[in-house]
């Protein structure tokens, strides 16, 4: 029967051609009936028709396509692994290059996502807060000030996961004051958000900015940018004779240029951070609507004596399950790098990205994730020294199965066919039964999760291309191709 098997498959794999050239690649976890066909026998053109499909299992499908992928034009001189990994048997189905350090690009997101969860929470909130001092007479004048206590919310204003706009939190703020009886305000409107004083900083080594005429910012690109929420963004005269419009990241003190504005509404010339935004949106409003404030707006970043306050209204962000679900869906890099600062002040008491990552660091190595390749350089992963190999994430990924928020953090990934930005992959074979990050910059196309297979089983797998040639469809199609057997395990 063993000598019958061999025969058969020796003929599907002749009848597929003799066109590519020959391999010894010794990672590759080859079937025995095709290992022993090896050293006389041509790499075969990818298995895809009815015949061969019946006569060679899926395993030995994902290995051969595997191995055509090593003499691809597109792949065969870069740098890229692959794992597919049973998690009940605990072992390796197939494999290439599973150890190598690889550039993860927006996987990484699956590391700073997780790290959130785990120590937060998923129903975990920002808050921002509305309180007085002072006194409300009987004419209703308030002989005190406003504060408005920000709390890091990285989703203030934007609408991002379900997030209030401005204008609705400034509309719940100013209702506050009428139930207080509020009717003047003689005194300031101060900002507190101490949680950010001495956190600029410089980016990490080696973020992409500008590429190929794709703009990966620290907070997106220029099409995502509302210049209501963000810091800086505006046209400069004489600059650059190339580059006219330029931004600066909230985050650190840092510009990014860009050829043209593709976002919506005007330019604007410098807002302020989004609590401030917020508090100079709210004086104005209050103007309009026949509530004068006397004072200004004013930042106290610290209070050595605070003043006794009454609190008058409390917006609360979306759920960190919400903002996570968004974050994995639509790649936000800013929602990304935010989380990196959250436990970075939950745990060290500061909001810098350093903080960040010792705290994502350390989280990972005590919860038995394979350091060996592992460089985490920033939360979203759009620097290119970010690093980590195939094998440590599906093992990562493992583990998280016997977790309590595996199923937030799995809802989370896109859905091949379906969702976020797998929509558009795996249309086909695979639509609806892969569950992954993916990860995108210049020469470099990533994708992480798990797969349920068409018996049922959920499979893990990584699979990381850098430096390939041609275009990145190109790369998707192959990816498709190496993991569409795999649906068959």
């Amino acid at each position: 029967m063993v000598n019958f098997r061999k025969c058969i498959s020796s003929a599907a794999v002749l009848a597929s051609g003799f066109f590519l050239a020959q391999s010894t690649v010794s990672t590759v976890l080859y079937s025995q009936a095709y290992d022993n066909q090896k050293n006389s026998l041509n790499l075969p053109s990818p298995v895809s028709s009815v015949v061969e499909k019946t006569v060679l299992s899926a395993k030995e499908l994902v290995d051969i396509n595997v191995n055509t992928m090593m003499a691809d034009p597109v792949l065969k001189n870069a740098s890229w692994g692959f794992v597919v990994y049973d998690p009940k048997t605990k072992k390796v189905i197939s494999s290439y290059n599973e150890n190598t350090p690889l550039v993860p690009a927006s996987t990484t997101k699956l590391l700073t996502t997780e790290t959130a969860l785990s120590l937060l929470g998923e129903n975990y909130r920002w808050m921002t807060q509305l309180e007085y001092s002072g006194a409300v007479d009987e004419n209703g004048v308030l002989n005190g000030n406003l504060y408005i206590i920000g709390s890091g919310d990285p989703s203030l204003g934007t609408n991002k996961a379900g997030a209030w706009s401005y204008r609705d939190i400034i509309s719940d703020f100013v209702g506050g004051l009428s139930r207080e009886g509020i009717k003047k305000v003689n005194g300031d409107i101060i900002i507190q958000t101490a949680l950010f004083k001495g956190n600029i900083s410089m980016l990490p080594e080696n973020v992409v900015w500008l590429e190929n005429n794709n703009y990966y910012l620290p907070v997106g690109t220029t099409r995502g940018i509302n210049p209501a929420n963000e810091k800086l963004i505006v046209k400069k005269a004489n600059f650059s004779p190339e580059k006219k419009f330029f931004y600066v990241s909230p985050y650190a003190n840092q510009m990014v240029y860009a050829e043209k504005y593709e976002g919506e509404g005007a330019l604007t010339t410098k807002l302020p951070d989004a609590p401030a935004y917020l508090a100079n949106s709210f004086r104005t409003t209050l103007t309009k609507s026949g509530i004068p404030v006397t004072g200004k707006v004013t930042p106290k970043m610290t209070d050595a004596a605070p003043e006794s306050r009454k609190m008058i209204s409390a917006y609360k962000s979306p759920t960190l399950g919400d903002i996570i679900y968004y974050t994995n869906q639509h790649s936000d890099n800013s929602l990304a790098e935010a989380l990196l600062r959250t436990v970075g002040f939950q745990k060290m008491g500061d909001q810098t990205s350093d903080s960040g990552r010792m705290v994502v660091t350390g989280h990972l190595r005590d919860a038995g994730f394979d350091m060996n390749g592992l460089n985490y350089m920033d939360g979203s992963g759009l620097s290119r020294s970010n690093n980590v190999t195939p094998i440590s994430q599906v093992k990562f990924l493992t583990s998280l199965m016997d977790e309590k928020y595996y199923k937030s953090y799995l809802t989370s990934l896109p859905v091949g066919g379906q969702s976020g930005t797998l929509k558009r992959m795996f249309i086909g074979g695979g639509n609806g039964q892969v569950f992954a990050k993916t990860g995108t910059l210049n020469k470099v196309k990533t994708l992480a999760g798990y797969l349920k297979t068409n018996s049922g089983k959920t499979l893990v797998f990584s699979l990381m291309v850098n430096n390939y040639s041609g275009s990145v469809d190109m790369v998707k199609k192959r990816m498709e191709k190496i993991l569409e057997p795999a649906l068959d395990l």
